[in-house]
């Protein structure tokens, strides 16, 4: 394990429990969801104010920008993929196949197409409430989907709890967090990685202690996730480069130029790496 040492500072805490952070460069901000208290929040790095974006929010995850800069979110309240253009939410995807409702979508990404990929695991609909409503599943398993040309097609069926994704830099390929572990302490832990051109996909890392949620893949190829406290770096030969201890549950991260901002348990931290 090599690389850098990065300097670890947190920015802000006050939330029952971050997810889904977007660095916005439009405003200098990080958007991030506190999913159990159903609100949006967005936190100026520069002073760590913040201020509630929408407090009856359904329950938001995961987010990123689509291809016209507008913000994707996915929702585990209406159990759809979102779409935020000028203060305004409207459903982009909701339902697949003959009319069933997605379990609670969680992560999103854009191809170079255009083309919208989620997970769709069932956290938002456990029996508790804290990150949705109590429900039951429309569908057998729990699905990687791609969105394109208004219609949803599950492309990868072979997870147990697909979570965090994110592509390669060209595209080739793309890497899936299984977070099964959240429920079963038996389950799946690790990151798979998948071949676009033949959908084969196999383990890339075992996540443990903990287990993967949101990941991201930097200029340069590197993968970063989310591993308990930590945030860990593998090279797409799937060699551990770095572990960075934050102190809290890791949930997602997303990145600025010079570093990376991450969510973990109550708060957002910001990653220095130069």
């Amino acid at each position: 394990m090599n690389g850098a040492t990065m300097q670890v500072e947190q920015v802000w805490s006050g939330a029952e429990w971050a997810e889904g952070p977007l660095w916005l460069a439009s405003t200098g901000r990080v958007r991030l969801s506190d999913i159990p208290n159903n609100r949006i929040l967005d936190i100026d790095p520069a002073d760590g104010s913040m201020t509630v974006v929408d407090d009856a929010a359904e329950y938001p995850n995961g987010r990123t920008l689509d291809l016209d800069g507008m913000i994707l979110q996915c929702s585990h309240g209406r159990r759809a993929v979102e779409r935020v253009a000028g203060g305004v939410t409207t459903t982009v995807v909701s339902t697949w196949g003959e009319g069933v409702r997605f379990n609670s979508p969680n992560d999103v990404v854009v191809a170079a197409d255009g083309a919208i990929w989620f997970t769709d695991p069932p956290y938002g609909l456990h029996p508790s409430g804290r990150e949705g409503y109590p429900g039951e599943q429309e569908y057998e398993g729990c699905y990687v989907f791609r969105y394109a040309d208004g219609v949803a097609v599950p492309v990868i069926t072979d997870m147990v709890h697909p979570n965090g994704l994110a592509f390669s830099n060209d595209f080739t390929r793309l890497y899936v967090a299984d977070s099964a572990r959240v429920w079963d302490p038996h389950g799946p832990h690790h990151l798979r990685v998948y071949d676009l051109a033949t959908g084969t996909g196999e383990v890339f890392a075992e996540i443990d202690p903990g287990f993967p949620d949101g990941l991201r893949v930097d200029p340069a190829g590197l993968i970063w996730t989310s591993a308990g406290t930590q945030v860990r770096v593998y090279a797409p030969d799937g060699d551990l480069r770095q572990a960075v201890d934050v102190g809290e549950p890791v949930s997602n991260l997303t990145p600025y130029p010079g570093g990376w901002y991450v969510t973990a348990g109550h708060s957002l931290y910001r990653l220095t790496t130069g």
